[in-house]
Parts: structure tokens; C-alpha cells; sequence
């Protein structure tokens, strides 16, 4: 036996000799002789490389001519961090030198070692990563709150109780003292809104929206009146045809999704954020169906193709029984100015439909301190056989500053529901200062007022909207 396992095994022997002068032992000389020559010789393993190695002037060579300077030894080190240093500078070379052969076979146990623990951690590391969210979606949260007063109402009266719609909400009017009804409210509305965008080719995107939240008051859409119920509100797929061409499908998401509307104003009111653009950009309650392309032309040039059915209910996709909407777009956009022109043809019935083209157009001048200026035009024709008159209008007219000290301002002017020939308009007004208090909050205060139709008092709100994204 040679002599340094000698002197190992000697202090075992006596380890397990100890107890006899207590208690008689057998011992199995067996068992000792086995620890002497199966692990004694492992005890280079504790061993240490020094500067004068050739191991360790091998590994220094390595480490410059596979650029992993990062991982340059200082001083002396242990095998098995010599072990990892090589791993990590071979992993990703195939071909390996006369040199790099003699360290792999001289650390042959570390490595095995090294390797097997990565092997464990990545195994594992992989189950964690399946049962995670996916790193290729990404989410995006909003939330929303509103509190206002609306005043004008519309009255009837059941089982000598007047009631009166206000701001879209059905309130029992309350008797003053001069004997009057009192149809004045104040409300408070809330949205919640998460957005789920997923890319799987990179150029791709699957947008799901779950949203919950009261929507009443008149003109902060909430777009939603399902109290604390989450639900999906719309789901799209959008992905490239070559390097010019887009196309999506929804279910939820108006046809238009694709259009490139020239207005720069971006007013928080549910009415004149359509810009005049009011039937053009089809987005038909009962038709859930969507799909549509674009082709972009370059130097701002961009044409637009979209279509609405009722593709989940019996009467189905462009069928005889079922509603159907087309809308086309030419729009041409550039950071400063722009204008689109819109046409749709909406089916209200199997023999009827009406047709809209609306033309929109916006200047932001670079001058600081001046507005853009958004204007919009729509005209329609009512293809209805029972229609009186046949022809409709809606405009709008918007001012933006967008450097309003650290908030944007906004006004604007416009018809809310299409002025039919020969009748009344039904205008709107409001203004709004939105004010980001920092990257996640905004304070948004709104004024407005509608014109009602005939029998129906005029609208005023005045309102805050306060909405956080992250």
C-alpha cells in the first residue's frame, strides 16, 4: 500500500479499533481495505492548480484563444473551478485542439460532475419555464374611473312614478320645493381593462381584451356595463402577407380595426372621438364577426379593406338572412398632415342598405403653440324603402394643443348621431385638459353638451376621468 493511503487509512482503522476497549467490535478488515483503495485516490479532487501548473497555464491559453476573458483565472484555484472555466469556454466550439483534449481528459470527473448539475438545473428550469406565463405575451392594464354631473333628462311617467333618462341611465326624479323635477344626477362609472398581446413569428400579434366595470355616465366610454364581471371584449389575430400586406380576424373588434383615419384630435368623449367619421368605420353592434387587409403603398399611402357579419348566429356570413357591412379606405398620413377618404355599405335588412363615404383631414403644424386642426365629413344615403328622406350629414371640427403646459387641451365641435335632410341638427360641444400626473396616471376633466332631439331637454355634463395603465 502506498504510503500517503497508508497514513488515511490508518486514522480509520483506529476510528473503528476505538470502541473495542469499551465494547467488543468484529471488525470486517474487508470493508477497510475497500475504503483505502476506492476512495483515498479521489483526494485529488481537494487539490489545488497553482500558477506554475501546466494545467493551469493550459487553461490561461484557452481562456485568450476562445475569447472567454471574462472567466480569466487569478491566483490559485480549485480543480473543479478549473473544470468550470473549461466547460464554459468548450460548450459551444466543436472542434477541440490537442491542448483542450488534455485538460478534458485531465478534468474528466469535474466536468462530469459540472455537467450533470446543469443538466438538472435546465431540466428543471425547463418545467418551471412550461408552467409560466409565456415570455411572448405581454400585458398591458388599465383601469379607469369617472365621477360627473349630467343634467337633462327625458321623462315618462308609470304607476305615478316619473322617471327620467339621464346620461343613458334611468333615475327616479326627485320634487323640489317649487314643485318641479329634479333630473340631475351624479354618478361615478368604472373600467378595468387587460390586454393580452402575443407574438409567436415576431411579426404577428393575438390581441385578447378582458374588460369589467359600470360605464353610465354619458360621455367617458367605459366600454363596459357588466359590473364586476370579467369578460372578453374582443379577440383579434393580425399577421403579414409579404412585406406590404396586413390581415386580422376578430370576433368583437369593428371591421375597421385596420383604417388609418386622418384626425390628430384624440378627445376622450365616446361621440366626437369618431371625428365625423360616425357610420363609415363600421362597427355594427349586431355584427361580431370581423375581418379585413391593408396594403401599404409607402410615403404614407395606405389602402384599407374591411367587412362585419353575423357570423355567430344562425343566419350566418353573408348569407341572404344575415347583416353584412364593407368598408374601403385610401388614406394618406404623415407626421404633420394627412386626409383618408371612407366608404361602407351597411345592410340593415335582407332588401335594404344604406350607404356612407366620409372624407377627414388634419394639419399639425411643428410651430409650437399652435393646435393641429381635424376636420371631418360624412354623407350617407338610407337605402330603407320606408325612409322619408334619404340622405344624411354629420361633421366635426377639433383643436388640439398637445404642449399645453405638461397636458394636452382639446376642443371640438360636431354632430352626434347623422343629420337627416331637411331636420334638426343635433350638435355637440366639449372641451377637456388631460393632465399625466406621471408615467401610470392621468387626470382627464371634460365638459360637453348635447343637443337632444324635440321633447327632450338639452345635455350637459361636467366630469373627471382618472386612469392608470401599467
Amino acid at each position: 500500500m502506498k504510503f500517503f493511503q497508508s497514513l488515511l487509512v490508518a486514522p480509520a482503522a483506529l476510528g473503528l479499533l476505538a470502541p473495542v476497549t469499551a465494547k467488543a467490535v468484529e471488525l470486517n478488515l474487508g470493508d477497510i481495505s475497500r475504503y483505502a483503495g476506492n476512495n483515498v485516490e479521489n483526494i485529488s479532487n481537494f487539490s489545488e492548480l497553482y500558477p506554475s501548473d501546466w494545467s493551469y497555464q493550459s487553461i490561461i491559453d484557452v481562456v485568450i484563444s476562445r475569447n472567454c476573458s471574462n472567466l480569466m483565472p487569478s491566483g490559485t484555484i480549485s480543480r473543479y473551478e478549473a473544470a468550470a472555466i473549461i466547460n464554459s469556454c468548450l460548450k459551444d466550439f466543436a472542434q477541440i485542439t490537442d491542448q483542450e483534449n488534455r485538460l478534458i481528459d485531465e478534468f474528466n470527473t469535474e466536468l462530469a460532475v459540472i455537467r450533470s448539475r446543469v443538466d438538472v438545473t435546465d431540466s428543471r428550469f425547463n418545467e418551471f419555464e412550461a408552467g409560466t406565463f409565456s415570455s411572448t405575451t405581454v400585458a398591458s392594464f388599465s383601469a379607469d374611473f369617472a365621477i360627473g354631473a349630467v343634467d337633462g333628462k327625458t321623462a315618462t311617467t308609470s304607476g305615478g312614478t316619473t322617471t327620467a333618462t339621464v346620461g343613458g341611465v334611468e333615475n327616479v326624479l326627485v320634487q323640489k320645493a317649487d314643485g318641479t323635477e329634479n333630473a340631475e344626477r351624479i354618478g361615478f362609472d368604472y373600467g378595468y381593462e387587460i390586454g393580452l398581446t402575443t407574438s409567436f413569428t415576431g411579426e404577428d400579434s393575438l390581441d385578447v381584451a378582458l374588460v369589467a366595470g359600470v360605464g353610465q355616465l354619458s360621455e367617458f366610454d367605459l366600454d363596459q356595463d357588466n359590473g364586476s364581471s370579467l369578460v372578453v371584449d374582443g379577440i383579434s389575430y393580425t399577421f403579414p402577407l409579404g412585406d406590404k400586406t396586413t390581415v386580422f380576424m376578430s370576433h368583437g373588434v369593428e371591421g375597421s380595426a385596420l383604417f388609418n383615419t386622418a384626425c390628430a384630435y384624440e378627445g376622450p368623449s365616446d361621440t366626437l372621438s369618431s371625428c365625423g367619421n360616425i357610420s363609415s368605420a363600421i362597427d355594427e353592434d349586431d355584427q361580431t364577426i370581423g375581418a379585413g387587409a391593408s396594403y401599404d403603398f409607402g410615403n404614407g399611402f395606405i389602402a384599407s379593406i374591411g367587412y362585419e357579419g353575423q357570423g355567430d348566429t344562425t343566419a350566418g356570413l353573408s348569407t341572404k338572412e344575415g347583416l353584412d357591412s364593407y368598408a374601403g379606405q385610401i388614406a394618406y398620413v404623415t407626421d404633420n398632415y394627412g386626409f383618408s377618404i371612407t366608404g361602407a355599405r351597411i345592410e340593415t335588412s335582407e332588401t335594404d342598405d344604406d350607404t356612407f363615404t366620409a372624407f377627414n383631414a388634419f394639419f399639425n403644424p411643428e410651430e409650437g403653440g399652435f393646435p393641429s386642426i381635424s376636420v371631418g365629413y360624412e354623407w350617407g344615403d338610407d337605402g330603407s324603402a320606408s325612409s322619408t328622406s334619404d340622405e344624411t350629414s354629420s361633421y366635426f371640427v377639433g383643436l388640439q394643443w398637445d404642449e399645453l403646459g405638461d397636458g394636452v387641451f382639446g376642443v371640438a365641435a360636431g354632430t352626434h348621431t347623422p343629420t337627416i335632410e331637411n331636420g334638426d341638427q343635433h350638435m355637440m360641444y366639449e372641451a377637456y385638459y388631460s393632465y399625466p400626473i406621471n408615467d401610470g396616471m392621468t387626470i382627464t376633466p371634460l365638459v360637453y353638451t348635447k343637443d337632444m332631439p324635440t321633447g327632450s331637454d338639452d345635455q350637459t355634463g361636467i366630469m373627471v376621468k382618472t386612469s392608470f395603465s401599467f
